[in-house]
């Protein structure tokens, strides 16, 4: 297909799989429980730290890690004791265990009395056109608490070539506007211009098959190729399309 044709068939599927039924069968849906920033942006890290897997099955077993944090993740954070981390340990998603949840908390709270929150850190060596350094400034941070050499996985890292789609879906959650009631537009430090789309099997596939990616590997290169062709459809706001490529990988809607 030529540039116009795909751009025309991703606006075309932007129309019909952006807007708040996305929420329904999405994890987005938990973060969307809450009404405060810190609320909405904690419970978002943990739900895309583990959205890997059955959209069923991450979306119950984020809601148990809130349930765990008493549904104030905030005041959790903040406020844990000791004995609170004791109700962690049988928490398990895939490879994501007890262990790896107990860091994810001492790790916010390491960076919200220290760096003044998430989005301070994001937005701290916010100098480029891509949030790629933003996200390795933050895996620093997280790793200043102590912690396992096994979470590290857990964090990728865009510096060292990984597509961080997990993290890259976490950022479209917290700096794209809010007009259609999915994404929440929290964090107005950081522009939507410099946001990379979240690189998943859909996406890939998809991509590739419209001629948006060459390579093979969903890697930090192919994202950059996605990222290119993005950004000649839309500068200003490439990942909206994120939207059409994931409907059309999920439901098999090329039409």
């Amino acid at each position: 297909m030529r540039p116009k044709a795909v751009k025309e068939l991703l606006e075309r599927k932007l129309e019909l799989y952006y807007n708040d039924r996305f929420i329904a069968e999405d994890p987005l849906q938990i973060p969307h429980r809450f009404s405060h920033k810190e609320d909405i942006e904690i419970a978002a890290l943990l739900t895309a730290t583990i959205a890997w897997g059955q959209r069923k099955t991450i979306i119950k077993n984020a809601q148990k890690m809130m349930s765990l944090m008493d549904d104030a993740p905030f005041d959790f954070i903040l406020n844990h004791e000791q004995s609170d981390l004791n109700l962690m340990n049988h928490f398990v998603h895939r490879t994501f265990n007890s262990s790896d949840l107990i860091f994810f908390i001492s790790g916010l709270k390491h960076i919200y009395h220290n760096y003044g929150g998430l989005e301070s850190v994001f937005k701290a060596p916010n100098t480029a056109p891509f949030l790629h350094q933003s996200i390795h400034h933050f895996r620093r941070c997280m790793f200043e608490a102590p912690h396992q050499k096994r979470s590290e996985k857990h964090i990728s890292d865009p510096l060292n070539k990984s597509a961080a789609k997990r993290l890259h879906m976490f950022l479209r959650w917290m700096v794209r506007p809010c007009d259609r009631g999915v994404d929440f537009g929290l964090w107005t430090s950081i522009k939507p211009s410099q946001l990379s789309c979240p690189l998943d099997v859909h996406t890939g596939n998809v991509a590739r098959s419209l001629g948006l990616i060459t390579r093979k590997q969903n890697d930090i290169l192919a994202l950059h190729q996605l990222d290119q062709a993005l950004r000649n459809f839309d500068p200003e706001d490439p990942v909206k399309y994120d939207f059409a490529l994931f409907g059309i990988g999920v439901n098999h809607d090329f039409l």
